[in-house]
């Protein structure tokens, strides 16, 4: 595996890691005190942005075991853009995640919806709302970023 796929799923293992954590730590009051952090204090805003940047480093990890770079300008777009046009138009992840899995059919458009929905999260929820309305989100988000980085792994470390 090349060395810099690799940097970038450690980024992205990071990224939810970085998530989880703040999760616990936001319903934990306990925690809170160890880490002098205010009663009442969440950071689900910021487990939303760490799980979509979990997605996007996966993303750009799978780009790169076929060359593909992407960058900025509007490098989140492209990494979309062409995470959808190289992995899930062209049915290469469908026909990876069913080798991988046999029976249970996980489709490339589950995993592209994830990755559209985190992002369009990741901007409504960071930017609009406050963070204690966000915990439900946050946790749903946790879980489509494990999802999506499981599988991106899976198909890349085969």
């Amino acid at each position: 595996m090349d060395s810099k796929v690799k940097i970038y799923l450690q980024r992205a293992l990071n990224e939810l890691s970085i998530a989880k954590l703040l999760f616990n730590i936001s319903n934990n009051d306990e925690g809170k005190s160890k880490f002098y952090v205010s009663e009442g204090t969440t950071y689900y805003s910021s487990v939303i942005s760490h799980s979509y940047y979990t997605i996007f480093y996966s993303a750009k990890a799978i780009l790169l075991t076929k060359n593909i770079k992407t960058e900025s300008p509007q490098v989140h777009k492209k990494t979309y853009e062409i995470f959808k046009t190289i992995f899930v138009d062209s049915g290469i992840l469908d026909v990876e995640l069913l080798k991988i899995y046999k029976k249970m059919v996980i489709r490339a458009d589950g995993l592209l919806q994830i990755f559209k929905d985190e992002k369009w999260k990741r901007g409504h929820f960071t930017y609009h709302t406050i963070p204690q309305a966000n915990k439900n989100p946050a946790e749903e988000s946790m879980k489509n970023a494990t999802i999506f980085l499981k599988n991106i792994r899976v198909i890349i470390e085969k």
